[in-house]
């Protein structure tokens, strides 16, 4: 994993709780930081409590116009991440980063897509949204949740892009100040005309049950639903960097002193990453990402707990099997995605790939 420190060069407030930030990446960083619509940066916040604390954030941006990368951060009750990013961040202040990470992606641009977003959960809806619009062929249509008019995030540009292409997107808003809250049955209404489509779905949890509820009441499978889940980071992975780091000396000490190394079953991993293969040992006791970072490949990670997908790859050859998983359903299963950090080697050799 690596941490990339990158210049804020813009913040703008998209509503009174919600504001926009954009991160200049580097020459030299550029290809680190190729992403797909839908994903995530991890983002390093200060804290005088506990030195810092991580939190993952939607890009908003789209990969294909090869502007700045941008997120949207929403204030949270007691939140302080979020509080702290919009209080604090400012232009020429540089804040550190992971590589962008997540599999709420579509596999392609040219197929016609409903999308549901509460809230801030608009922010990888947008980047989804405007790639198929500028770069694929299919329609969209977005059912947008928010307490009132004034809540809606990115209204001004939701606009502007229903003008450009009047014939491919549609946005239906939904206010909680006239409607009130919106119900499984309320969401199968306005979906019904819809629900041939491939549906993407971000926000609060209650919002996500909901439309959960409201597409199997429409005969969609599960499979047929993405739900992009963000959970509270178990671990700090910018920390964690710091142990491993502590952990990687103490294990060379042991090495220098000579003591005895632990014992093998002589299983292998070939790895595909960074257009380069690598075959490793890969012992039945420990899980991928494991085997990975100790032999110095910068494999990507950050919650190492199964709960955030930024460490996902996909199996080509062999079996694993996930001691925990909180974020990949069945059909990221059946298409090969697993989570590194929690694979445990089931056959003796496997071969991954995260190209």
């Amino acid at each position: 994993m690596s941490i990339h420190r990158l210049l804020v060069a813009k913040v703008v407030a998209e509503t009174h709780d919600a504001h926009s930030i954009e991160f200049e990446v580097p020459a030299e960083s550029a290809e680190q930081f190729t992403y797909k619509p839908g994903q995530f940066l991890t983002i390093r916040v200060p804290s005088d409590r506990t030195g810092s604390v991580a939190r993952c954030y939607s890009l908003c941006s789209a990969p294909h116009d090869g502007g700045p990368l941008r997120v949207a951060v929403k204030r949270t009750a007691n939140g302080y991440a979020s509080n702290w990013l919009c209080d604090n961040a400012t232009p020429g202040m540089e804040i550190d980063v992971l590589a962008p990470a997540g599999i709420f992606t579509p596999k392609s641009l040219d197929t016609d897509m409903l999308l549901f977003a509460g809230g801030s959960g608009v922010t990888p809806i947008m980047s989804i949204l405007r790639s198929v619009l500028e770069r694929g062929t299919g329609a969209v249509t977005l059912i947008y949740a928010n307490r009132d008019a004034q809540s809606v995030i990115f209204a001004s540009a939701l606009a502007e892009l229903c003008r450009e292409h009047p014939d491919r997107l549609a946005v239906i808003h939904w206010l909680e100040s006239v409607q009130g809250l919106p119900s499984a049955a309320n969401l199968a209404t306005l979906a019904a005309p819809y629900a041939g489509r491939e549906v993407f779905v971000c926000g609060p949890g209650p919002f996500m049950d909901a439309v959960s509820e409201a597409m199997t009441s429409l005969g969609k499978g599960r499979r047929e639903v993405h739900i992009e889940k963000f959970r509270s980071l178990p671990r700090n992975p910018f920390e964690v960097e710091q142990a491993q780091e502590e952990a990687e000396e103490k294990v060379a000490v042991a090495e220098a002193e000579d003591l005895p190394a632990p014992a093998t079953d002589n299983g292998t991993v070939t790895v595909e990453i960074d257009g380069s293969t690598q075959e490793l040992v890969w012992p039945a006791q420990k899980k991928l990402l494991e085997v990975m970072l100790e032999a110095g490949i910068d494999a990507p990670y950050s919650c190492r707990e199964g709960a955030c997908s930024a460490c996902a790859c996909r199996i080509v050859d062999g079996e694993v099997e996930l001691a925990h998983n909180e974020v990949l359903d069945q059909e990221d299963l059946d298409d090969g995605i697993i989570l590194a950090c929690q694979s445990m080697r089931r056959t003796p050799s496997v071969r991954i790939t995260y190209e």
